[in-house]
């Protein structure tokens, strides 16, 4: 399914302590696939518990960078997003970037 110039790479971040995710999961987990050529997320799954949610994130993330951070995507988080969630979405994804920009430097 993917191809040889893809990488995966898991942004973490911690959630709130009555939070379903931290109960379930511990932290928050956003697994990116991503595009070497081109730095794009193209496809991504996140810890999160109902199906909806992980589709939302999907839909906020998908072709977004994971080179450089995005200040519209976090707008777009901020103002769209509306679960407990929102900040760890943020961080997991800067977490990506700076997991994805280490890996690429070191391997590629």
């Amino acid at each position: 399914m993917y191809t040889e110039n893809t990488v995966y790479i898991v942004g973490n971040a911690k959630t709130n302590v009555d939070n379903a995710i931290t109960i379930r999961f511990n932290s928050f987990y956003i697994g990116f696939v991503v595009d070497l050529n081109t730095d794009k997320i193209l496809d991504l799954n996140s810890s999160s518990t109902l199906k909806a949610t992980d589709e939302f994130i999907r839909s906020l993330l998908i072709n977004r960078s994971l080179k450089v951070f995005d200040n519209e995507l976090e707008r777009q988080v901020i103002k769209r997003y509306h679960g407990s969630s929102q900040r760890a979405i943020i961080v997991a994804y800067k977490d990506g970037i700076k997991k994805y920009n280490e890996i690429k430097k070191k391997y590629f």
